[in-house]
């Protein structure tokens, strides 16, 4: 019988998430990491993505930001500043978000802009529409 991992995503506001899953895929602040049953134990800070995990073999997204990746056993842990599964993103919103950070890293040229929080908002909003998009074709059955 394969072995599986339980994940679970919490942010500080709520369980987002906690399934019986295949895989896990995490964009870490140094990159992107895979944990599969068995890993060793294993902690990361995570950046602004993506977040796949398979269940049955299918994929499944999650957009993440922020927060740390804890892997105990056949436990995966995320605890997540901000965690939002695809069906919960307003790309409208998400378009709106990128269109003021490509604004404010416009003017940064002109005046004195926070040019750090300028690129990570610019980051989250095109990072949640990936992951609609991504689950949206892996819905599709073309991924």
């Amino acid at each position: 019988m394969a072995r599986n991992l339980q994940l679970e995503v919490v942010t500080p506001e709520r369980l987002v998430l906690k399934q019986s899953v295949d895989y896990v895929g995490a964009p870490g602040l140094l990159g992107e990491f895979g944990i599969l049953p068995g890993h060793v134990p294993f902690l990361s800070a995570l950046g602004i993505g993506n977040m796949m995990y398979k269940q049955g073999g299918r994929p499944r997204y999650l957009f993440v930001s922020g927060g740390f990746a804890e892997v105990l056993g056949d436990t995966v842990t995320i605890l997540a500043e901000v965690a939002e599964l695809p069906e919960e993103i307003d790309l409208d919103r998400a378009k709106k978000a990128r269109h003021r950070a490509m604004e404010r890293l416009e003017a940064q040229r002109r005046e004195r802009v926070d040019y750090a929080r300028a690129k990570a908002a610019l980051q989250r909003s095109i990072m949640r529409m990936k992951c609609r998009e991504e689950a949206k074709l892996a819905a599709s059955g073309g991924r």
